[in-house]
């Protein structure tokens, strides 16, 4: 496969969720575009953008025909599109049914999880809630750190670029408890220099924004 039928676009707003797709890119060597929109300005709810995703939300990202929404499904599809950057444990290697359970607890544990905290709603019954509840969420995801130094031990994975984006997103805003074993993780992923790359596009681009037409 070469780099030429590998190139994606990746629908994306500064300082977003979609940041995290962008260090992915970066951590890949992916070949990629980016179509910039201006969250702002509400260019993601715009009938162009809405056509390709309708819930007008980045991530998204295109590769030929095919589209990909859903933050940990583009983080899947592209870790997947490159395996020679060696970021997605492949079928058969013993990491990746954990790989796959961590980039699935994602998002169908913690984001809801915090966003039911956040938001002070009434915990409902533990047998009928999609993740137990918040403090086992936690529980969990804090037991899985500490055997670091990233979630899946030594193997740095796209698993680690979404969790690091995230932690470091959650701790700044006072969503989650900032506990040593996060701390310590937020602070190995940040120095990362693909998300620093991803950061400096971002502080580029969002200046671009801003400046008077």
């Amino acid at each position: 496969m070469t780099s030429q039928n590998r190139q994606v676009t990746l629908y994306h707003c500064p300082y977003t969720r979609s940041t995290g797709a962008l260090t992915l890119l970066e951590e890949l060597g992916a070949d990629y575009r980016l179509h910039v929109m201006n969250m702002k300005a509400g260019e993601q709810r715009k009938p162009e953008f809405l056509a390709i995703n309708p819930m007008g939300k980045v991530p998204t990202l295109t590769h030929g025909d095919a589209v990909v929404t859903e933050q940990v499904s583009v983080y899947l599809y592209l870790a997947d599109l490159y395996p020679e950057a060696k970021l997605a444990p492949p079928l058969g290697d013993p990491l990746r049914g954990p790989y796959l359970r961590w980039m699935v607890f994602y998002g169908s544990c913690f984001e809801p999880a915090v966003v039911d905290r956040v938001q002070k709603r009434e915990p409902i019954p533990e047998a009928r809630s999609p993740y137990g509840d918040f403090d086992s969420v936690m529980k969990t995801l804090v037991s899985q750190l500490q055997q670091g130094p990233w979630l899946l031990g030594e193997q740095f994975t796209a698993a680690d670029v979404l969790w690091g984006s995230a932690l470091n997103w959650t701790t700044q805003f006072g969503l989650i408890p900032e506990v040593p074993v996060i701390k310590d993780y937020i602070a190995r992923f940040i120095k990362r220099p693909a998300y620093n790359r991803a950061l400096a596009k971002d502080a580029e681009l969002a200046a671009a924004q801003a400046a008077p037409a």
